[in-house]
């Protein structure tokens, strides 16, 4: 099917949607951008354009490091995150939701535009958690955000627990060097064997172990689509690829 041209994808993709009975979806950041948030590994993204940034996202230099917490924190109170709205991408997922189609949304994300979109929360599985909530290091509170970046507008460059008083804030979403919740990942691969068609998109498929949703649906037997705008490490186990906006194609592909 290399051949075929995107409208002849779409179309044949679209046509398997509509057949499926158990869809799963895994997105990434790629879904997220035409809402104004950057992704990560992109020509434009975040990590590319501010090594700071991923060195924030390591917890060892983020626990022991008072600069990366600060730069952290400016980060956070910056983030075009808290104003960002669902994009048509995001809208068109909730499609099979309405149509007793959706096993779950599996998402790399900790925006929460899949639930802003209109998803029942329960069927959103978030492997890497939420920004919208801080949780202290030491004593495990926590508290909605807002409260902590309120604090940082107000002149404090790293504020602490107000619980604990001392313990070290952070954004309760999972770093690299912190271990997942084995109940979320084990979520994220319950709903990849029971689906039908695994459709990712946005994710480079890079970061495990959330990709390996993709690979655990084909060995049950389901058709997987990737859908993101560049090509993937794991194209190799899709039944078909559609390189483009996010934004445009996933509602032709729900519609």
């Amino acid at each position: 099917m290399s051949g075929s041209t995107t409208e002849e994808r779409v179309e044949r993709v679209r046509g398997w949607i509509a057949e499926a009975s158990a869809v799963t979806v895994l997105t990434g950041a790629g879904i997220s951008t035409d809402s104004g948030i950057p992704d990560f590994r992109g020509p434009n993204g975040l990590w590319t354009k501010n090594p700071l940034a991923e060195k924030a996202s390591t917890l060892q230099h983020y626990l022991n490091d008072p600069e990366v917490r600060r730069a952290a924190w400016h980060n956070r109170l910056h983030s075009p995150a808290w104003e960002a709205q669902p994009n048509a991408g995001h809208r068109a997922l909730v499609e099979l939701e309405r149509r007793g189609q959706l096993v779950a949304v599996v998402t790399q994300n900790i925006d929460e535009l899949h639930q802003k979109a209109g998803h029942d929360p329960a069927r959103v599985i978030e492997v890497h958690g939420t920004m919208w909530w801080s949780r202290c290091w030491t004593c495990s509170d926590r508290r909605p955000m807002h409260e902590s970046v309120e604090r940082v507008r107000a002149g404090d460059p790293d504020p602490h627990c107000l619980a604990c008083g001392e313990g070290i804030l952070k954004s309760d979403t999972i770093s690299f060097g912190q271990s997942l919740v084995p109940e979320v990942i084990e979520a994220a691969m319950a709903a990849a064997e029971r689906c039908d068609l695994l459709l990712a998109a946005g994710s480079s498929l890079s970061v495990f172990p959330a990709a390996n949703v993709v690979p655990r649906a084909k060995a049950t037997g389901a058709r997987v689509v990737i859908v993101n705008g560049q090509p993937t490490g794991m194209d190799r186990y899709a039944d078909e690829v559609i390189l483009g906006e996010l934004s445009e194609l996933l509602p032709q592909l729900t519609g």
